[in-house]
């Protein structure tokens, strides 16, 4: 079954081709709106211009110009709740605590799955029940 979240908006900041075509296969399937930018430059204008807005962001950390965790900060400014979940092939502790500090929701190692980009998704974006009131 898969998960429905039309009207979302998410952007994918990656300068790979094979994963930007990975990451937007997978995420059209679910009707949300996917945004692509391949350096971080372009990311960065497009929200400090605030001609986007997203309701979720997968970023790489090393992306050209302006690299994962400047794009996080960047975006932290503007938008302090969205999930920033950070994918990066290279792993340091040191990374991995700037990318929280700068305000990442998470911090994934490549390569992301399909049912682990299911799972963010699921848990990032999926619409919750209402609580039932009874008298």
């Amino acid at each position: 079954m898969m998960l429905n979240i039309t009207g979302k908006r998410i952007a994918i900041v990656e300068d790979d081709a094979a994963s930007l075509k990975y990451y937007e296969t997978l995420l059209r399937e679910t009707g949300a709106e996917v945004y692509l930018y391949r350096n971080g430059k372009e990311f960065v204008e497009a929200i400090t211009t605030g001609r986007e807005h997203f309701d979720l962001v997968f970023m790489d950390f090393l992306v050209p110009l302006v690299n994962g965790i400047e794009c996080t900060r960047a975006f932290r400014q503007i938008n302090k709740s969205a999930p920033v979940i950070l994918i990066t092939a290279y792993y340091s502790e040191q990374t991995k605590n700037e990318a929280y500090i700068a305000g990442c929701t998470e911090y994934n190692l490549k390569p992301v799955f399909p049912d682990k980009i299911h799972m963010i998704l699921e848990k990032y974006l999926a619409p919750r029940p209402a609580y039932q009131m009874y008298d």
